[in-house]
């Protein structure tokens, strides 16, 4: 009987695992080839034992594309948060947890860097609140990646992404190693929820669902294009209510836990299943498309833009642009616009202080 237990849970387990990988892998099975690549991919998570850190460690941990996964955190419990995930037995090995003491062991040798660290918000507090703190941080974690994996992939999470983007580019070009390509704002959160939000409105499978979703990551520069989602009827007032709902689904989550949190869940898988698309990209495999916050000539004048993008071997292989939009979303272009470059701009000013 307790063998016959042990093989029903051992069953259940191996279904969960095989869902989750599936699901980052695009709907696809991605362990069938993955023991036949000689890439060996080494990620670091740095703010892994945040709210977010953890979690987004747990989904990498179970990714197999990731063969080595480094927890970095301000504070010593990232120690244990990396002895509790080495006992999960999927391929990828845990190194770490690292602190600020050995930091550069931390980074060294990594392909993939992703990075949550940062305060998280809190109710009334915008993305632009948080800037003078984790503007620092950034900077920081950027000079040294620098100085340890200056050719990693550097996959931004931390808020406000609109200025720490830039803030890394900044910190990059000072350090003599910025590439371009190699350096994505991460916003596929935004993406998850415009895939679920128009899925419970139009009555469809979210998971044949897509949605692209445009300009930055925070309120109104965040721009979802439903006009371009194949089949979609939506009405005026449907429109105006969802869109709304995806540039503010944060503070849904923030409303939501009362001051106990923010969206450190839904930004956990949406973080790991864009580490998964670059890493499954590193590893040579083609056609892979998602919309990332990255340096771009899309729109005049303004540096970094996240539009639909081509990821390959080195990173962004190109910049895609956005199609022909509606005029209710021409609108919402046009009046996020200022907005978005003055956070670019507070980051870029930031690192001149510097």
């Amino acid at each position: 009987m307790l063998s016959k237990l042990a093989s029903g849970a051992r069953g259940r387990i191996s279904r969960v695992s095989s869902q989750i990988t599936s699901s980052f892998a695009a709907k696809r099975a991605l362990g069938s080839n993955v023991q036949s690549r000689s890439f060996a991919c080494k990620a670091v998570v740095c703010g892994a034992a945040g709210g977010i850190g953890q979690p987004l460690s747990m989904l990498m941990k179970l990714d197999p594309n990731i063969t080595e996964l480094a927890l970095y955190d301000v504070v010593p419990v990232v120690k244990g948060v990396a002895a509790d995930l080495s006992h999960v037995n999927s391929s990828c090995q845990i190194t770490g947890g690292f602190t600020p003491d050995n930091v550069d062991d931390a980074f060294k040798g990594c392909n993939i860097v992703v990075v949550p660290a940062g305060v998280p918000r809190k109710p009334g507090m915008t993305r632009d609140d948080l800037f003078n703190i984790n503007a620092k941080i950034n900077y920081d974690l950027a000079m040294a990646a620098a100085k340890n994996c200056p050719d990693a992939m550097f996959l931004i999470i931390s808020n406000p992404v609109n200025s720490t983007v830039p803030i890394w580019a900044e910190a990059l070009k000072k350090a003599g190693c910025y590439n371009p390509k190699h350096l994505m704002g991460v916003t596929t959160l935004d993406i998850t929820r415009a895939n679920t939000f128009v899925a419970e409105n139009q009555g469809t499978d979210v998971n044949e669902t897509s949605v692209d979703v445009i300009g930055g990551h925070a309120g109104t520069t965040i721009l979802p294009l439903l006009s371009q989602v194949p089949n979609a009827k939506f009405s005026q007032e449907d429109i105006e209510k969802l869109t709304h709902r995806i540039q503010f689904g944060g503070d849904e989550v923030v409303k939501a836990k009362d001051g106990a949190g923010s969206a450190t869940l839904s930004m956990a898988y949406a973080g790991a299943e864009f580490a998964s698309l670059v890493a499954r990209a590193m590893t040579g495999e083609a056609g892979i498309k998602a919309c990332a916050y990255v340096e771009s000539t899309v729109v005049p004048d303004t540096t970094f833009f996240s539009t639909p993008v081509s990821l390959g071997k080195d990173g962004v292989e190109q910049v895609h642009g956005y199609g022909t939009l509606s005029a209710f979303e021409q609108k919402g272009l046009d009046e996020m616009l200022p907005d978005l470059k003055g956070q670019i701009k507070k980051g870029q000013d930031f690192v001149a202080t510097k």
